[in-house]
């Protein structure tokens, strides 16, 4: 029988962007360094990052605080929606405002995302052949981290929606043989000062 081990799944949402998205803010850069240097002394195998800009920034300024860890561009790591629910898993309190939300989206955004979903499940997730854990990192957008944090917790397939993270915050699953994953953390600010920690309120509401 093959040996198996424990994988850490580190997920990380990208530093604050551009109004155009095309790179990323000064704050954005300082929160990419910042998340870097939280992750000093990881022994970690790869970092892996979705094609977008501000993806590819955020992974390249924390990689640079890492000791030689290799870098690797996937679509599965993107900017998508992974899966677009039915009305009927929806509750009708809020159906209207999730399906008008997910309404733009183009058909052929409808048959990638859910078929990069998966991807993302098979690459990302799951205990990993050998006898020596495996740590990885993961830059990468709102909705695949909600993704697989509802994988992880066996959540319905919608519910990846609703699940809110902050540019640079930390997500760690452990994913170990013979037991159910398990979400360490979630949306982890500790390594930012608190000006960098306000990812979706407007300012009235930073307390």
């Amino acid at each position: 029988m093959t040996d198996r081990a424990d994988r850490y799944l580190y997920l990380a949402r990208h530093g604050e962007a551009s109004p155009d998205e095309s790179t990323l803010t000064e704050n954005g850069r300082r929160q990419a360094v910042l998340l870097g240097k939280r992750l000093q002394g990881i022994p970690f195998a790869a970092v892996h990052h979705g094609p977008a800009a501000r993806a590819t920034l955020t992974a390249r300024l924390a990689g640079e605080q890492l000791d030689g860890v290799p870098a690797y561009v996937s679509d599965a790591a993107g900017d998508y929606v992974p899966y677009f629910p039915k009305r009927e898993e929806l509750s009708p309190e809020f159906a209207d405002r999730v399906l008008g939300y997910l309404d733009p989206f183009t058909p052929e955004e409808r048959e990638q995302g859910p078929l990069l979903a998966r991807e993302a499940l098979e690459r990302f997730t799951g205990p990993v052949d050998g006898a020596e854990p495996r740590h990885e990192l993961v830059v990468t957008h709102n909705f695949l981290i909600g993704w697989l944090v509802r994988a992880a917790q066996d959540a319905p397939e919608w519910r990846w929606f609703g699940l809110n993270h902050c540019n640079a915050a930390l997500t760690v699953i452990r994913y170990s043989p013979g037991r159910p994953s398990s979400v360490l953390f979630y949306n982890d600010m500790g390594h930012l000062p608190a000006e960098l920690r306000w990812t979706g309120f407007p300012p009235e509401l930073r307390l």
